[in-house]
C-alpha cells in the first residue's frame, strides 16, 4: 500500500527529479560565474545505493511513478549507468535532463541500461553565441551527443532553449527550424531566477508573448490537440504538424497549480518545490539507520510544507540560497 506525496492544495507529486551532482562542465552564464561553484564535499553527496533506495522507497511506498535524472550534469556521475539501470526494473519512466556533452559515448549504454529518453539544453545553434553562453566553445560534441541519443532510441529528444536578451533573444526561429530539421522537440523557457550570481531580472527576462511574437513571424503555430494537464509547456503544431514547439511560461504564466514534482537533491534533501527556501534533510536519517518507513513519513511530511506557488511576482519573494546547479532541474 502506498501512501501519496499530497499537498494541503491537494496535489499529488508523482514525478521524481533526482539531481545525481552539483557539477557541471559548461558554465552558462545565466547559471553560474566563469570560475563556477564551490561543489559539494564528495563525503555530502548520496552514494550510488543511497541514490537508489531513496527512489525505491518514492516508488514503492509513495507513488512514485517517472524519474528524471538531473544535476548540475549527470553525465558527470560515474555511477550513473547503473543507477540507471536499477532505477528501470522498479518499473518506472525513466528520463534524463542533460548538457549532452558525453552522450556521444554513453548514449548506447544508457538506452541499454533503460532509460527511456532525454532532455538537452541548447541555447543557439551558432557556435560563436554556444561559446558565449557557456563559455566553452562546445557545440559540435553536443550536436554529436544529440545524434548518437536519436541513435540509441532516446526519443523523443526535447531541447530545452532559454532566451536572453542581446545575446540570442533573436534566434528563436533559427533555434525552431533547426530542432525541426533534425526531428527534435524544441521547448523555450523563461529564464527563471535560480543563478546563482543573483542577476536574474524581471525586466531583462525574454517573456513567451515575445518568444511566440517571433516565432509566429515564421511559422504557423496553431494550439497543439492535447490537453496539458501537468506538463509545463504551452504546445503548438508548426505549420500544421506533426513537428512540436513548446513555450514554457515559467514566470509570467506559472503553472503551479498542477505541479506534481517533488526534487531530490544531490546530498539527500527534499525540495517540495523548486523555489522553495526550505529542505528536509534524508541523508541524514538515511545514514543514522532509519527504515523505508520512517524515511517514507519524513518524505511526506516535507511535501506538506509545499506553497500554493512559487511566488514570484510577490514583493516579498526571495530567490533560493542554492543556484539551479545545485538544486536539479
Amino acid at each position: 500500500m502506498t501512501t501519496p506525496l499530497a499537498d494541503r492544495f491537494g496535489r499529488v507529486a508523482t514525478d521524481l527529479r533526482v539531481s545525481l551532482t552539483d557539477r557541471c562542465n559548461l558554465r552558462c552564464n545565466y547559471c553560474m560565474p566563469a570560475e563556477g561553484l564551490d561543489w559539494l564535499p564528495t563525503e555530502q553527496t548520496l552514494t550510488d545505493d543511497e541514490v537508489v533506495r531513496l527512489i525505491t522507497i518514492g516508488v514503492e511506498r509513495l507513488g512514485i511513478r517517472e524519474v528524471r535524472f538531473t544535476g548540475g550534469e549527470p553525465l558527470l556521475r560515474r555511477g550513473l549507468v547503473d543507477i540507471v539501470g536499477r532505477t528501470h526494473a522498479l518499473g518506472v519512466e525513466t528520463s534524463l535532463t542533460t548538457n549532452a556533452l558525453g552522450l556521444s559515448r554513453t548514449a548506447q549504454a544508457l538506452a541499454d541500461a533503460g532509460l527511456d529518453r532525454i532532455n538537452a539544453s541548447i541555447d543557439s545553434v551558432r557556435p560563436e553565441t554556444f561559446a558565449t553562453i557557456t563559455r566553452r566553445d562546445r557545440l559540435k560534441d553536443v550536436v554529436a551527443g544529440l545524434e548518437a541519443a536519436k541513435a540509441a532510441g532516446l526519443g523523443p529528444i526535447k531541447l530545452n532553449a532559454v532566451l536572453l536578451r542581446g545575446t540570442n533573444d533573436d534566434q528563436a526561429a533559427e533555434l525552431l527550424r533547426w530542432a525541426v530539421e533534425h526531428g527534435y522537440e524544441l521547448r523555450f523557457i523563461e529564464q527563471m531566477p535560480l543563478d546563482a550570481q543573483h542577476d536574474w531580472s524581471r525586466t531583462e527576462m525574454v517573456t513567451a508573448d515575445e518568444i511566440y511574437e517571433q516565432l509566429t513571424a515564421e511559422f504557423a503555430l496553431t494550439p497543439h490537440g492535447e490537453p496539458r494537464g501537468s506538463a509545463p509547456a504551452e504546445l503548438f503544431d508548426v505549420d500544421g504538424g506533426p513537428a512540436t514547439v513548446g513555450i514554457i511560461a515559467s514566470v509570467t504564466r506559472p503553472f503551479c497549480g498542477d505541479c506534481d514534482r517533488v526534487r531530490l537533491t544531490a546530498d539527500g534533501q527534499v525540495r517540495n518545490c523548486l523555489f522553495a527556501r526550505e529542505e528536509s534533510d534524508l541523508r541524514t536519517a538515511l545514514r543514522s539507520g532509519a527504515g523505508d518507513e520512517e524515511i517514507a513519513e519524513r518524505w511526506v511530511i516535507a511535501m506538506l510544507g509545499k506553497r500554493a506557488g512559487h511566488g514570484i511576482d510577490d514583493v516579498t519573494f526571495l530567490q533560493p540560497d542554492r543556484p539551479m546547479s545545485a538544486i536539479g532541474g
